[in-house]
């Protein structure tokens, strides 16, 4: 697992675990990176193994052991990073940005629970179906070749079994989705998190791919700041301007 500080003297700690085959070369994560360490965060970064034979040793147990050490800080996890993020102890507030808590419909679990049982860690399944339109529509050509291709029978079986077990959710959390996102299940996301913490955008997998990542900056920040408050704050904004009926 590859870990980076961004922005050094940033005044506030701010843990981000990216998603599976996310790196911070890549142009969008860049941007994000670039938009916290603006507001002020000492970004701590990591870039997930993109196959494991293990989820508590090789995803969750090096990120656990590091953030020991921080005495406080907040937590942003995308994808596969909301995953892991779920279950770590210790953050002032947790966003989770499309976060893979379940296979989405693309991926049939009959077929899932084959392959989970096939007795290897070789990257020998295809990875279909990550194109520009299912990730967003900033994804690059760069991101898209630099995507990996393959994992392992031994890598679906660990993330179904910490999908299915890992349930340490902080309800006060606030969650970025999309709709249209091929690569998650939402159905996870409407049993652990109160509507009101859901914020929907218009895109793929990626709201730092989405070409509405500008318009939901501000609520992203203000979330790390100061939890669902913020979102539900925006929320009584909204029914406040809305037109009453006549």
């Amino acid at each position: 697992m590859r870990h980076r500080i961004f922005n050094e003297d940033g005044e506030e700690e701010l843990v981000f675990v990216m998603g599976w085959g996310n790196r911070w070369t890549h142009e969008n994560v860049s941007w994000l990176i670039g938009k916290l360490t603006e507001a002020g965060y000492r970004v701590h970064a990591f870039e997930l193994p993109t196959n494991i034979d293990d989820f508590k040793a090789d995803w969750l147990e090096p990120i656990a052991e590091y953030v020991r050490d921080l005495e406080e800080y907040q937590l942003l996890g995308h994808s596969a990073g909301a995953l892991i993020a779920q279950a770590l102890d210790g953050a002032d507030n947790h966003v989770y940005l499309s976060p893979w808590w379940g296979y989405g419909e693309t991926f049939p679990e009959p077929l899932l629970e084959a392959v989970s049982k096939l007795p290897t860690t070789l990257p020998c399944l295809p990875v279909s179906g990550l194109d520009r339109e299912a990730i967003g529509e900033e994804a690059t050509d760069h991101q898209l070749e630099t995507t990996p291709d393959w994992v392992s029978p031994a890598f679906v079986r660990e993330t179904r079994r910490a999908q299915e077990e890992l349930l340490t959710i902080d309800h006060d959390a606030v969650v970025f989705c999309s709709l249209r996102d091929p690569v998650i299940s939402l159905r996870p996301i409407g049993e652990r998190v109160p509507a009101e913490h859901v914020v929907l955008y218009d895109g793929g997998h990626e709201l730092f791919s989405s070409a509405s990542r500008e318009r939901h900056l501000e609520t992203l920040l203000a979330a790390l700041e100061d939890g669902a408050a913020a979102v539900e704050a925006d929320d009584e904004s909204e029914e406040e301007t809305d037109p009453v009926p006549a």
